[in-house]
């Protein structure tokens, strides 16, 4: 492993920054979906990073650096903040490697969640498997599918339309939770057939997810069902306006669900 042993220290320490501000007696800092402690977190990253390896820099929260070189690191230091914000647990550290626009590392950390304790999975290109707070794990995602009893990971804005949610994942049931990146953690883990975002994403959010999602012969699916990629400055500023990542099959039919409904019964 060229580079994981050092980027699991640095996000590990940079959760242990994250869990803090949770534990803050009035609460984390912040207002909608800006904490004061992501800043801090991602110019901690930003350092230990670009001191590990010389490469570019695309995070959510400092300037980037894009300079054409073969690696990228990409970092979102709290993704899922309005939900920590709000006081949900789960949201997550995520940072990940591109290497010629292809993902090759990444590390997603849940340092504060529900029932599953401080969390990471992480994966680099040449380990077989993934690692999972420190155990090498085998998941496969290749042959699985949408079934009675596997779970589709969506966003806690499912909670306001059970009904239409559990139809359109069906026959696999949903389960809300914070933060694309841990979604995405969870599916390639084996946890889930899927993780999915009905929002706009950015490199940041999924780059980590992504790889972790290859690292277990799983997929990462745009809006219309093709791969995601990372080629352009403008890819990486927003890659889809929803993604579908984890079982090969299962992606493909869950991009081709009706998820316009959700936002029609708003209107």
């Amino acid at each position: 492993m060229e580079y994981l042993t050092q980027v699991i220290e640095s996000v590990l320490a940079a959760g242990e920054i994250l869990a803090a501000e949770w534990q803050r007696p009035d609460g984390p800092r912040g207002a909608g979906d800006k904490a004061d402690v992501d800043i801090e977190i991602e110019q901690a990253l930003r350092t230990a990073l670009l001191a590990l390896v010389d490469s570019d820099f695309w995070g959510e929260e400092t300037e980037s650096l894009l300079t054409g070189a073969e690696l990228c690191w990409v970092v979102d230091p709290n993704d899922g903040t309005a939900d920590f914000l709000r006081g949900n647990r789960g949201s997550a550290i995520s940072v990940g490697l591109l290497r010629n626009s292809k993902p090759i590392l990444g590390v997603v950390y849940a340092p504060v969640t529900d029932d599953r304790g401080p969390d990471y999975v992480a994966w680099e290109i040449g380990l077989h498997g993934l690692i999972r707070n420190g155990r090498h794990i085998e998941p496969c995602l290749r042959h699985q599918a949408l079934t009675p009893g596997t779970q589709v990971l969506v966003s806690t804005a499912a909670k306001t339309q059970p009904e239409l949610n559990a139809a359109l994942c069906a026959p696999a049931s949903f389960v809300p939770m914070p933060s694309i990146a841990y979604r995405l953690a969870l599916a390639a883990a084996g946890e889930a057939v899927a993780g999915v975002s009905l929002v706009p994403v950015g490199a940041h959010d999924v780059v980590a997810g992504h790889a972790l999602l290859i690292g277990a012969q799983g997929d990462l699916l745009n809006q219309d069902g093709d791969p995601i990629t990372y080629s352009t400055q403008t890819e990486l500023a927003q890659v889809s306006s929803r993604c579908f990542g984890g079982a090969p099959e299962a992606c493909r039919q869950l991009s081709t669900r009706s998820w316009d409904k959700l936002f029609e019964s708003q209107d």
